[in-house]
């Protein structure tokens, strides 16, 4: 009796072994962007890249010759990712600049500063975003106001410049979570946030409707953008272990930790498909689309291609910033 509940055991977790082997290779792993594009005399923006992916990803294009702007609020921490990428990758074409996406003055002032110094922008990099309860500076939920509303505007400020530099690219994180997301107009015009509550579930089912914002967004962006040089596109970078958590609760954390040790690719993996959407040649009649392991995504929910709500959310978008 022992002896076979030995080999059930052992059956049990071989066939959970090759489970597992097979969803990383198929799901979880991330193939990686085949561009080989030199950028130099080009100028990149990439938001959060003082950590996780973002930081990847500016290493990455500062090792193939791009001026780099890492955007970013903690300039402690931004300077330290700074001195980083430029000793690994030798260039002297890094640059910091503050940016605090939950704070409006803040994306102004840094556009202001940018437009001010910077003679070119071939590439914007829409990557910080947070998972996390609370308020911005202009009472938008935290997730809402970070993940889409601040880098609606930076993108929209920046858009001279992008087509005054074309052929340009915006590149937009977001995630497969879209899926679990929803825009509820009513909520956002009377509570300035995507939902209530402010459990740590709701702040994850809350960055679940930011990240559909994300990807409406883009849609709609890119419908505006017809007939320039601006091309633009949103992605999921696959579960990357990155510090998206840090700020949560301990038992945020834990599970994100768990999750993390489980299923997670490292942060270079989680970079290749940001890089594709940006480096990529012939990609540019997917304007619009959401992209998964460096390839379109062709099965979008119809929530994510509503025409109606994305229209919506862009002007709705425009009044909260003071656009309109």
């Amino acid at each position: 009796h022992i002896s076979q509940m030995m080999f059930s055991l052992l059956l049990a977790a071989a066939l959970l072994l090759g489970l597992y082997v097979v969803l990383y290779l198929t799901v979880i792993s991330q193939p990686r962007c085949k561009s080989e594009a030199k950028l130099h005399g080009k100028t990149a923006i990439v938001t959060g890249a003082n950590t996780g992916i973002g930081k990847a990803v500016a290493r990455d294009l500062a090792r193939r010759g791009a001026r780099v702007i890492l955007a970013c609020r903690d300039q402690q921490r931004a300077e330290a990712a700074r001195q980083d990428i430029v000793k690994e990758t030798g260039s002297s074409q890094v640059l910091l600049m503050q940016l605090d996406l939950g704070n409006l003055q803040s994306v102004r002032s840094f556009a202001e500063n940018f437009l001010k110094s910077e003679s070119r922008l071939d590439l914007l990099i829409n990557n910080a975003g947070v998972a996390d309860r609370g308020k911005t500076a202009d009472s938008f939920g935290l997730n809402f106001g970070v993940n889409h509303l601040g880098h609606f505007l930076l993108t929209n400020l920046l858009l001279d410049k992008l087509k005054a530099s074309g052929p340009s690219r915006v590149v937009t994180v977001s995630s497969i979570t879209y899926k679990m997301g929803k825009v509820d107009f009513s909520c956002l015009t009377t509570h300035r946030d995507v939902a209530l509550g402010n459990s740590d579930r709701d702040a994850f089912i809350k960055y679940c409707h930011s990240k559909l914002c994300n990807i409406l967004f883009t849609y709609e962006l890119a419908k505006r953008l017809q007939g320039s040089d601006v091309t633009c596109y949103s992605l999921e970078p696959g579960m990357v272990n990155t510090e998206i958590s840090r700020h949560g609760t301990f038992f945020t954390q834990v599970i994100w930790t768990l999750v993390g040790l489980l299923f997670s690719i490292d942060v270079d993996s989680g970079a290749q498909t940001i890089l594709h959407c940006s480096l990529q040649q012939g990609i540019e009649h997917l304007s619009g689309h959401f992209f998964s392991r460096c390839a379109p995504l062709m099965n979008m929910e119809p929530k994510a291609r509503d025409d109606a709500t994305a229209k919506k959310l862009w002007e709705l978008s425009e009044t909260f910033c003071g656009l309109s």
